[in-house]
């Protein structure tokens, strides 16, 4: 009888190793065009296979993590386009994902925390002059929380350098004290290390990208 118990016990445990190597696999190749996709469609479709990974892991929040991610960059692409009647749209998705991740990770989470201010972010945009009191305000106190969470963030430090590239000089901003925070950006990219190889990891490259001078 503990012949047989011990058999059913190593074979529970290979299914469940053998799940968790597919698991991984399945979000490693995910995450890697997530990072390297900037076509709306391609990103939805993304968002979507997150979701049916989530649903799945439930225990798991980096897949909702990950689609609200997804949601993101389709808004910012479309925004980058012109395409400004949708941004609302993703950053409410985006927001229903950042819930269920934080019902499993946590409030204190500065990741969550950081995509939470790109939402409220994306929104703003789709109306600055009416939404920067409502939905500004909100961002600007999501990135703070992010820091104070985090410090050693670098993915806050370059959210940080966007909005400071990105805002006129007569409201506190410019390209030159943004490149700076770029540069402060990429040095914490170069000493980070995620917690596991799914964790957060993005955003070295869009350092890269403004430094370069390709931006404009």
């Amino acid at each position: 009888m503990k012949k047989y118990l011990l058999t059913f016990a190593l074979s529970v445990m290979s299914l469940h190793a053998f799940a968790q190597a597919d698991y991984e696999k399945i979000m490693s190749e995910k995450i890697v065009k997530l990072e390297n996709t900037r076509s709306a469609d391609e990103l939805q479709a993304l968002a979507n296979d997150f979701d049916r990974i989530g649903k799945k892991e439930t225990t798991q929040w980096l897949p909702s993590y990950y689609a609200a991610l997804a949601y993101l960059q389709k808004g910012r692409t479309q925004m980058q386009e012109g395409k400004m009647s949708e941004l609302s749209i993703n950053a409410a998705a985006a927001e229903k994902y950042l819930d269920q991740a934080e019902a499993i990770a946590g409030k204190n989470n500065s990741e969550l925390h950081l995509l939470r201010k790109m939402a409220f972010s994306l929104k703003m945009m789709e109306n600055p002059a009416e939404r920067y009191m409502t939905d500004g305000m909100k961002a600007m106190e999501e990135l703070k929380t992010a820091e104070t969470l985090d410090p050693g963030n670098p993915r806050v430090a370059l959210i940080k350098a966007e909005d400071t590239y990105f805002t006129p000089e007569q409201y506190g901003g410019s390209k030159t004290k943004g490149i700076e925070q770029f540069k402060a950006a990429l040095e914490k990219f170069k000493t980070f290390k995620p917690k596991t190889s799914l964790d957060p990891n993005w955003g070295k490259s869009e350092a890269e990208y403004f430094l370069s001078g390709a931006a404009k």
